[in-house]
């Protein structure tokens, strides 16, 4: 796993705004006041957070575009979108929001991120690469774009490239057992068991669960 979840902090737009508490009484009210001021794109924005909460997606997309309708500046409610439209399976429209998102806000690591994770579901692994780089150049601390950018270098036979990201992202979270267990995938297509070895099994000491093919092809060289 490796999408960044919904942003849903509040946006502070000149509107008093309540704190989403996911009740049906907080969605009437945020109804009511968007009623009342339709241009406030905020309200649109906390209503779509709440609805998403709930997981009622297909009406929080609805919230989420009209605030996008009344500020076309809120890259916040595109990645929301994002979100919703990756628990929906339906990628295209994650890489089409998430680049609106960066589009719009071109420092936000993040949206790069999840672009680089939705193209490596895809199998594209160049623009996966890309995107990826992107934004551990904007934030290195990404710890989930570093597993990603492993996986996409050795998706594209990049071997070497990947071991050296995995060091990096096992360096910056050692306690992170997804990145354990794909820096031990990138040592054992270098062909080095004992570090894929040594890996695995900091993984599964975290609590990880590796695929059973992967362990039946280190267990010879133990």
């Amino acid at each position: 796993m490796g999408f960044f979840g919904a942003h849903v902090r509040l946006r502070i737009l000149g509107c008093i705004m309540k704190t989403p508490q996911g009740s049906e009484e907080f969605l009437f009210e945020q109804k009511a006041l968007r009623d009342e001021d339709t241009k406030c794109a905020n309200e649109d924005y906390n209503l779509g957070v709440s609805l998403m909460q709930q997981e009622r997606l297909d009406e929080a997309i609805g919230a989420f575009n009209n605030a996008i309708g009344s500020s076309a500046r809120m890259f916040e409610a595109y990645v929301n979108l994002g979100y919703i439209y990756f628990k929906k399976g339906d990628l295209e429209m994650v890489i089409a929001s998430n680049k609106k998102a960066v589009e719009i806000e071109p420092r936000y690591a993040r949206g790069y991120a999840n672009l680089g994770f939705a193209y490596l579901q895809m199998l594209k692994t160049e623009e996966a690469i890309s995107a990826l780089n992107k934004a551990l150049e904007l934030n290195p601390e990404i710890v989930q774009a570093w597993s990603n950018l492993t996986n996409a270098y050795l998706q594209n036979d990049e071997v070497d490239k990947a071991v050296e990201t995995g060091e990096k992202m096992v360096a910056l979270a050692p306690e992170f057992a997804l990145g354990q267990n794909n820096l031990a995938s990138a040592y054992y297509n270098k062909g080095d068991y004992e570090k894929a070895i040594e890996h695995l099994d900091k993984a599964v000491d975290l609590g990880f669960e590796p695929h059973p093919e992967f362990l039946k092809a280190l267990e010879p060289h133990r």
